[in-house]
Order: C-alpha cells, then structure tokens, then sequence
C-alpha cells in the first residue's frame, strides 16, 4: 500500500509518498485554510499514486479531526472533511505525535518539537500521547511564547537556547522520560544537548507517517482519544476507521492521571532539586 504523508507546519506543508526520497513542500504560513492545503498537496503530487493519506496537524486531534484551529495557520480546519477531499483512507494525528512516532525506539520517551511553536508527545512502550506542553504557564507566558521561533528571533540564540534548557530538564524532571527527541525546524540551532537528549530528523514525520499505516507494529488512533496504539490486539473501529488496542482505556486513565500530576507539579513553579552528584531528584513518585 502506498502511502502519502502530509507533515502541516507552520511556514511550509510538506509531503513524502512511499517509494520516493525526496520530499516535496510548499509555503504555508498564517492565511493558510484547510481546503487550500488539500489544493497545494493535490497540485504538487499529481504524479504520486497512493491509496491512503497520514497527515500531521500542529493542534490537537480527536477521532482523525482536528478540535481547534491551528494557532499559525488560516482557518477552516475544524469540521474539514479531509477524506472525502482527498478521496482514500487517511489518518490525522497531531504532528509531534506523527514525528515523535518516526523517532521512537523503545521505552519512554519525551519528543519536543522546536518549530513555530513547541510541540510535544509522550510515548510509552508504543503508547504514543500527543501532549500540549507548550501552552503551560511559564514564568511571564507559556514554554511556547520562551522556546517558539518568534522567541528565538526576539531574544537571539543564546538567551534561546538557555530558555530550551530549562524547560528540558523542567520536563524530564516531572515526566522522568528514559530518553528526549528535539526535533523540529529550530532543534539545528542547539549547540549543547542536556542528558538523556539526542537531536531528532525531521524526515522522522514521515517516518511516523508510514508507521501509523504499518501493519507489523499496528500503531493507530484512537476513537475517543487520539491516542496512537502498538498493542498487538486491536479491533476495528467502523465509525472513523481506526483501531483500539483492548487495554488501551486502562492505559488512557492512567496517563490522564499522570499528566494531571505533571501539570500540578510545573504549575507549582518548584525548581528541580539536584542530587550531589547533579542529577534531577524524581518530582512523582
């Protein structure tokens, strides 16, 4: 099965199909609508052949749909028919969801995304969360309005790259992950990285793309969550066309209380405490 993957950022769209290597793009930017991003991917891959699509949405998704418009990007998103406009089998997922899924190897691992924005996702043996870390409150804004591209360009690289840095071990100090991806457009401009993290690739999206397609390893979204699944037993959702591991309700409780716990722990604005060998004590227990 051929399958094409759209990767929705916020300065441009790009698109990869199975088979090919180089991927194509176009500009996207703050005007942007969903039916003008169908028309500038059906444009630039005329002479692609694919049976379903795997899109990734800078926003929050819920059964294959977005549930808000993106923050950079035009309107009419929300309520789009995305199928029906490109007239195959697709999946859309939350972009850093879709490219931490492509940086996955095994454990628990943290993926950030410094693009536009911050984007984040959590996934847990193949248990894959798309999160919006990024919109927590962050001394005089949100992680976002510190680590985004805009802050980079006001504030320069090197106050940027401080800022990155402690939102990092903020995070890997509440979520305590094995290991952290930074990926996105803007990951290149680190100098340094802190432990645990490595630099993420962006063709990863696509990567995640075909994964969400991928038959041996059966991640797919949730119905009623969103959440990308690697559990060996699945069934089939008619309704949207996903498929639900049948332990994944339990697994969706226990996160939710944990990213409870992770947004009462950063809320609290408590510094990480350093061991005397400088490592970041746990923050949950």
């Amino acid at each position: 099965m051929n399958v094409l993957v759209i990767d929705v950022g916020g300065t441009h769209i790009k698109v990869l199909v199975s088979g090919e290597r180089e991927p194509r793009k176009f500009a996207s930017g703050p005007r942007l609508t969903a039916k003008q991003m169908v028309a500038g991917v059906k444009k630039i891959t005329g002479d692609w052949k694919y049976d379903a699509v795997s899109i990734g949405f800078p926003g929050p998704v819920l059964r294959n749909r977005p549930v808000a418009e993106p923050r950079n990007l035009g309107g009419g998103w929300v309520g789009f028919n995305f199928r029906s406009a490109f007239g195959c089998h697709l999946k859309l997922v939350n972009d850093a969801a879709m490219q931490g899924l492509g940086s996955y190897r095994r454990g628990k691992m943290l993926f950030l995304g410094l693009g536009t924005g911050l984007g984040s996702t959590l996934i847990v043996d193949s248990i894959v969360e798309p999160m919006e870390l990024g919109h927590l409150p962050y001394k005089k804004g949100t992680y976002e309005s510190y680590v985004g591209n805009e802050a980079l360009v006001k504030q320069g690289k090197k106050k940027w790259r401080c800022h990155v840095a402690d939102v990092v071990a903020q995070l890997v100090a509440a979520l305590e992950p094995d290991e952290v991806v930074l990926g996105g457009g803007n990951a290149k401009e680190l100098k340094e990285l802190a432990p645990k993290c490595r630099l993420g690739d962006n063709h990863n999206a696509f990567l995640g793309g075909f994964r969400l397609w991928d038959e041996a390893s059966k991640p797919n979204v949730s119905s009623s969550t969103g959440l990308v699944s690697g559990t060996q037993s699945t069934r089939k959702d008619n309704e949207h066309g996903s498929t639900r591991g049948s332990n994944s309700q339990a697994t969706v409780e226990l996160r939710k209380v944990q990213v409870q716990r992770v947004i009462s722990e950063l809320e609290s604005k408590e510094e990480p405490k350093l061991d005397h060998d400088g490592s970041i004590n746990n923050l949950i227990t």
